[in-house]
């Protein structure tokens, strides 16, 4: 069985999902969708498939029955919403929505018309990260009580200036936060669960040219206890890393370092180095950890690394949907992710802490 797919947004990341599509067995990749009919045009030529305009001709014409959302973060929920409600299940690109006013209008569609959302965050799929994972699931560090991110990148005027909606709130919706930490941010959730409380706060360091926010940090009381730091920065030239450290109650630790060097950026530059486990100290696995860089590293060097996640979770995607199950990451999951921005935000404009829900 296979799903008739197509994506909206004809940009930069759009080719990820474009190749993902034509390459995963169980997807009939049939078109595109652009506000601009020529670039949509463009697009669709190098892929041979079919250009639109109008997302319900797209949908009823080609019996479209998943579509990607490749949009800039604000028009996330427009079309997310019309997708679903022309009945096709949605994969959003991260963030899930600028805000969480968005993101309850996906997730309302979803419910509504009875389909599935999904938001990409394909690093959970990096081996050093799911070894993680499996790690906390199977008790090997006891509760997780202690979760660090640290992403010091780099971004600069020429990359705020490839596309006039960067770096503007009406346009991104954020900085960093938006933009560069979800992949991290969603990484803290998924090994710590649901947070209680955040207190944070954003300046703009370096970058005079843009409205948002090139740094934030974060202090997070979570529902199970345990404690959170999150520092995320574009102003560290040259890019140093990005970094999800999570300490237990047995006193083991376990790391991934899921970006090191210039930072990536779809369409523009590659992946500079493979993700690892740059820390392990569960009793008895402590040697396991030379040996699971080199295996990573030539897992990563041996396939088109660039492309080759987004494809994994686009099939995972596919994959819940014919067999009835939920996929890995899923519209909640992304929400969350938002959750905790808005909350940063919101937290760093009064200068109090956010509790959780919270009505901003």
């Amino acid at each position: 069985m296979a799903l008739k797919t197509a994506l909206i947004g004809c940009g930069k990341v759009a080719h990820f999902h474009a190749r993902a599509f034509q390459a995963v067995d169980s997807s009939v990749f049939c078109a595109v969708y652009d506000r601009k009919i020529e670039r949509a045009r463009e697009f669709a030529a190098v892929y041979g498939v079919r250009a639109y305009d109008d997302i319900a001709e797209m949908v009823k014409k080609e019996g479209i029955q998943l579509i990607s959302i490749c949009t800039p973060h604000p028009a996330h929920a427009s079309m997310a919403v019309e997708a679903a409600n022309n009945g096709c299940h949605i994969l959003v690109e991260k963030p899930l929505a600028s805000n969480l006013k968005d993101c309850d209008l996906i997730l309302s569609a979803a419910t509504n018309n009875n389909i599935t959302v999904g938001t990409v965050c394909q690093r959970r799929f990096y081996s050093p990260c799911l070894r993680i994972k499996k790690a906390i699931d199977e008790g090997k560090i006891g509760k997780p009580m202690l979760g660090i991110v640290t992403m010091l990148g780099w971004r600069d005027q020429q990359y705020y200036e490839s596309d006039p909606w960067r770096g503007t709130w009406e346009g991104e919706g954020g900085g960093v936060l938006v933009n560069q930490a979800p992949h991290q941010l969603d990484l803290l959730l998924w090994y710590m669960g649901d947070i209680e409380e955040v207190y944070g706060i954003w300046k703009n360091i370096n970058h005079p040219y843009i409205e948002v926010d090139d740094t934030a940090l974060a202090i997070i009381k979570f529902k199970n206890g345990g404690l959170g730091q999150v520092v995320v920065s574009n102003s560290q030239n040259p890019a140093l890393y990005g970094k999800v450290q999570i300490h237990g109650d047995s006193g083991a630790s376990v790391s991934v370092q899921t970006d090191g060097g210039a930072m990536f950026i779809a369409g523009v530059s590659t992946i500079t180095e493979p993700p690892y486990n740059d820390i392990w100290t569960i009793k008895g696995e402590e040697q396991n950890l030379q040996v699971w860089q080199e295996m990573d590293r030539s897992e990563f060097e041996d396939s088109d690394s660039i492309y080759k996640y987004h494809q994994i979770q686009i099939e995972d995607f596919i994959n819940s949907i014919i067999e009835n199950r939920k996929p890995l990451i899923d519209g909640l999951a992304g929400r969350k992710t938002v959750e905790l921005i808005e909350a940063i935000y919101l937290s760093s404009k009064t200068g109090l802490p956010v509790k959780f829900p919270f009505n901003r």
